[in-house]
């Protein structure tokens, strides 16, 4: 027997609701995965917010909070500015930036600090206090009392640590709002099961400050050493169906139970989860080779080793987000005259619709809809993408012929980027629902295709820089598509996405493998 959790993970032994079923989101059924899987699956989930970025806001709060205090209690005692000299423009910033090493060294920054305010205020207190006796004996031993106010000074200590107590409470606060609706939680899956599976989740259920919410167990075997339930969780499907399971709710994170001996194993579940945009991590709780402590990292107590992260994560994806938005939004405002003409050229050349909308796959293997210049006469339109445009195809109109060789016809996807956010500047492109190669889909071309989908698709990318873009009728064609595609997933950066961008003009004017 099994029920849904306080936490909305299907536990063994307990009765379930009977309104359980009627919080399903609609979803589409898939026979890959087993009843129980398919009910955790179908749970609505919000969507979490990092501990990375929480922790990195704090900073940023601490950091404005002190300096603001600090210019209040100035103007307030000075009565204006114009005292403001080079001492102060450089104590004021430096006593600060003093004050987050401070709370860092404290642990101030944990989630569990942040949290938990009644408990971290003395150290919150005594770090303050400490950079501040730090900074009068700078200034002391520096001959430099007669340049600071003593009355400011000392002002400034105590308002700074009213507003730095009174901003804590408020983000304590929040937090644990955050935390009741369970966006804190970090969705958890083990892989593997038996003794290690179990002692591990008790060494994670001990420690509740670490936010995980596990969803249950995935694992290969189905004899006694696997059973059915692990420590009431349930076994969910095999390390295949972890694949569908993830596709279809959020899963943050997948720790291996596995012994660090079993590589074989490892490294065949390695590859059939490379295809997921998560973090993997292999427990070593029960492993007798003990390493050097700074070998590991740390979820909790529990020593982990990192086998996989999620590519282009924590700040990288807000910064990627913001180019997006910002770059994306400029190139519609400068190049819609361009798109007005090319609008007006489609319309009189052809009867139909402007716009051609096509689904393709995705971040994640979700389906996207992108915008197009339609190229294709009404009747010709081919959504799926079954059949290749080749050289001459008569499908094609005139003014078609023209914006795909330039690949005018891809500028309304920057609706995509700016607007609806389904398509990033710079990505591997995402293809149609059937598109192929010589006649063969393309993950049934190339191992490990679907790899290509763990960032969000773009515009323009590495591969089509290269020359790799329009007809595919080779297999070699897809293939140095996604390795290109791969590289640029592995070495990501936001100067890696504006480099691209300045290729891309260039590579436009080569017109190669586009019909």
């Amino acid at each position: 027997m099994s029920s849904f959790g306080s936490n909305g993970i299907i536990k063994a032994k307990a009765p379930g609701p009977d309104g359980a079923s009627e919080r399903a989101r609609p979803q589409k059924r898939s026979s890959r995965l087993s009843p129980i899987a398919e009910s955790i699956a179908s749970l609505p989930v919000k969507p979490g917010y990092s501990h990375i970025l929480i922790e990195s806001l704090a900073r940023l709060t601490d950091f404005i909070v002190l300096m603001v205090s600090a210019l209040v209690v100035f103007r307030l005692y000075f009565g204006s500015f114009a005292e403001f000299d080079a001492a102060y423009s450089a104590m004021l910033p430096l006593v600060s930036i003093a004050a987050l090493f401070a709370f860092q060294t404290a642990s101030l920054y944990q989630l569990s600090a942040l949290r938990r305010f009644a408990h971290a205020l003395p150290r919150l207190a005594a770090a303050w206090t400490l950079v501040f006796l730090v900074a009068l004996a700078s200034i002391f031993f520096m001959k430099s009392a007669d340049a600071f106010s003593r009355v400011f000074l000392v002002s400034w200590f105590w308002l700074g640590l009213l507003v730095l107590s009174l901003t804590r409470i408020a983000i304590s606060s929040l937090l644990r709002q955050l935390a009741r609706s369970g966006r804190l939680d970090r969705r958890t899956v083990l892989v593997g099961g038996g003794e290690p599976a179990e002692s591990l989740i008790k060494l994670l259920e001990s420690e509740k400050e670490m936010g995980l919410q596990i969803c249950g167990v995935f694992d290969d075997r189905t004899d006694s050493r696997s059973p059915e339930v692990i420590a009431n969780y349930p076994k969910l499907g095999t390390v295949d169906e972890l694949v569908e399971f993830a596709r279809r709710t959020r899963v943050d994170l997948v720790i291996f139970t596995l012994p660090v001996t079993a590589e074989q194993r490892i490294l065949q579940m390695l590859r059939t989860l490379s295809v997921l945009p998560i973090d993997i991590r292999l427990s070593a709780h029960m492993a007798k080779l003990r390493l050097r402590p700074r070998s590991y990292s740390y979820i909790g107590s529990v020593p982990v080793l990192d086998l996989s992260d999620r590519p282009i994560a924590e700040w990288d994806l807000v910064l990627k987000w913001v180019f997006d938005k910002v770059i994306g939004w400029t190139l519609l405002v400068v190049l819609s005259p361009i798109l007005l003409l090319i609008a007006l050229s489609v319309k009189l050349d052809s009867k139909g619709r402007v716009f051609f909308r096509q689904k393709r796959l995705g971040f994640n293997n979700e389906i996207v809809e992108i915008f197009k210049f339609r190229s294709m006469y009404v009747e010709d339109t081919d959504p799926a993408a079954a059949k290749l445009v080749t050289p001459g195809d008569p499908r094609v109109t005139r003014v078609g012929r023209f914006i795909r060789k330039t690949s005018l016809d891809e500028l309304p996807q920057l609706l995509n980027v700016a607007v609806f956010g389904n398509l990033s500047l710079v990505g591997p492109r995402p293809h149609a629902l059937q598109a192929k190669a010589a006649d063969r889909l393309y993950d049934q071309v190339v191992d490990g295709y679907f790899s290509r989908h763990r960032v969000k698709p773009g515009i323009t990318g590495w591969a089509q820089v290269h020359g790799w873009r329009g007809e595919t009728d080779t297999q070699e064609k897809i293939q140095k598509r996604v390795e290109h595609d791969l590289y640029y997933i592995e070495n990501w950066s936001l100067f890696f996405d504006l480099k691209i961008l300045m290729m891309t003009p260039g590579a436009l004017l080569n017109p190669k493998n586009a019909y």
